[in-house]
């Protein structure tokens, strides 16, 4: 049971950052426009903060790591989108005030928007994995099995954002949908007195 929720939320982590993502793009286009300068700001601010966060939950995993410290997780990250929806215009209109080419100002943007939110979201994979491996002979295929379903997760969240999402809903309900449903697992596992010793 607790391999299966740790994969689902991993499914949910993967889901939301590409649906972040790609709502970045319509984010900032008013203001940037909608060029390729725009999704490589938002792409490279993504990689950028997953990489960190990848390095920073691995380092958070090794010490007594818990399904309540994975559910605080979890809570920070629903409430790091937070600000995107309260305060967008405002870092961005402050943001074009300093700069209007769209290369800069779009990777400032995407920076003061994303970054955190991202860093945060990263530090999830390598947690999970944490949590699920329970033998040495059975880490690479635990790992596998969780790349494999955070990644369909994405590839899910970006369809579903791109070709669903936007055309009947307004870009801060999608954000805070999002918020909510990264943070609903977090609250449930924060109240989770489970460790990883306890499945071997």
């Amino acid at each position: 049971m607790i391999r299966l929720s740790i994969n689902v939320m991993a499914f949910i982590s993967g889901f939301s950052i590409m649906a972040v993502e790609m709502l970045g793009g319509r984010i900032l286009a008013p203001w940037f426009g909608a060029s390729i300068y725009i999704w490589g700001s938002i792409i490279s601010t993504f990689l950028v903060a997953l990489a960190i966060g990848y390095l920073i939950g691995g380092k958070l995993s090794l010490h007594n790591p818990s399904l309540r410290r994975y559910g605080y997780l979890f809570l920070s990250a629903g409430i790091s989108l937070l600000p995107v929806i309260l305060y967008a215009e405002t870092l961005i209109a402050l943001t074009y005030q300093i700069t209007d080419d769209p290369r800069y100002g779009s990777l400032i943007a995407s920076f003061l928007l994303f970054f955190i939110p991202a860093v945060i979201l990263g530090m999830i994979a390598p947690y999970s994995i944490r949590l699920l491996v329970t033998s040495e002979q059975t880490s690479g295929f635990s790992a596998g099995i969780l790349y494999f379903i955070s990644t369909l997760g994405s590839a899910l969240g970006t369809i579903g954002t791109a070709f669903y999402f936007v055309l009947y809903f307004e870009i801060n309900h999608i954000i805070l949908s999002t918020s909510f449903a990264v943070m609903l697992p977090g609250i449930i596992c924060v109240f989770s007195k489970w460790r990883p010793n306890d499945a071997r």
